[in-house]
């Protein structure tokens, strides 16, 4: 099942994708919640949804062809994201000759992401605006001191995204998440596919980047060197997760700045695409902060 946030009628509203269609789910049930998120701590079981899904009249569908796509889940409590996943990014990079052997985790705020189709923001302080395909995972249940047997079970689903970083400021410091925090810099959407319609941990899925339609990015999440399950492991070793926290999962080589014999920055005009395999497409335009 595919569930797309989206808004209309000045307000945001939920669907789950039929084919060229949207249900729309407040066009069904006026009371029903919103955000992914709020369904999510009512009920993980996502059948509630998709049982009003089918009680839908011909009135509540509406082309997906148009549409003003929000993100899948509006309002996340956290961005938690994983670093250095892939080991052929890390050796395109400054930690080549030191290969991490904990996952790297740093979080983004709900200012630095837009959603499918709306612009990603090159900022006016610097010019290296640099893309990064990664698997997002949607938390669907509270997840404390997880297990190898029982991490993937509280996924509710999985996206695109788009980590757009402005290299500059990540390099300035130590620290990077001041480059990984620039407004609107990242995408995630279209939609989010559920947990039962892929792969445990989100496996064996083709993932690739494309600028102006030239692939840039290409591996498969086989390659992870902390796969979802060791991750969400080592995680909630610490840290609570929340029904609609959002986790971004590492990018493959190819990114712009290691681009030889100049890095590859996107720019005002340009289109970025990430494409995961059983997910779908995300797109982004690139503008110039006004």
């Amino acid at each position: 099942m595919k569930i797309v946030g989206f808004r209309a009628d000045g307000a945001r509203r939920i669907g789950i994708v039929d084919g060229d269609n949207v249900i729309d789910i407040q066009s069904v049930d006026q009371s029903a919640p919103r955000d992914l998120s709020v369904w999510l701590q009512r009920n993980s079981d996502l059948t509630s949804l998709a049982d009003l899904a089918k009680r839908a009249p011909a009135s509540a569908r509406r082309p997906l062809e148009g549409l003003h796509f929000d993100m899948p889940v509006g309002n996340p409590g956290k961005i938690v994201c994983l670093g250095l996943n892939y080991l052929e990014h890390v050796k395109e990079g400054s930690q080549r000759d030191n290969i991490p052997k904990f996952p790297t985790i740093f979080m983004r705020g709900l200012t630095s992401m837009v959603a499918h189709e709306s612009p990603i923001i090159r900022p006016r302080v610097s010019e290296t605006l640099d893309y990064e395909a990664e698997l997002i995972l949607v938390v669907g249940k509270r997840a404390r001191h997880l297990t190898m047997d029982n991490a993937y079970g509280c996924i509710a689903g999985y996206s695109c995204g788009n980590e757009g970083s402005i290299r500059e400021f990540q390099r300035k410091t130590t620290q990077w998440d001041m480059g990984k925090n620039f407004d609107q810099t990242g995408g995630f959407g279209p939609w989010m596919v559920t947990a039962d319609d892929l792969p445990p941990g989100g496996k064996g899925l083709k993932i690739e980047s494309r600028l102006n339609g030239e692939v840039m990015q290409s591996d498969n999440t086989d390659n992870m060197m902390f796969p979802v399950a060791e991750m969400l492991v080592y995680v909630t070793q610490g840290i609570t997760l929340d029904p609609g926290d959002v986790i971004f999962t590492g990018t493959p080589s190819g990114v712009g700045h290691a681009r030889k014999p100049n890095p590859v920055w996107m720019k005002h005009g340009d289109v970025c695409e990430v494409e995961i395999e059983g997910i779908g497409v995300l797109r982004n335009p690139i503008a110039d902060e006004k």
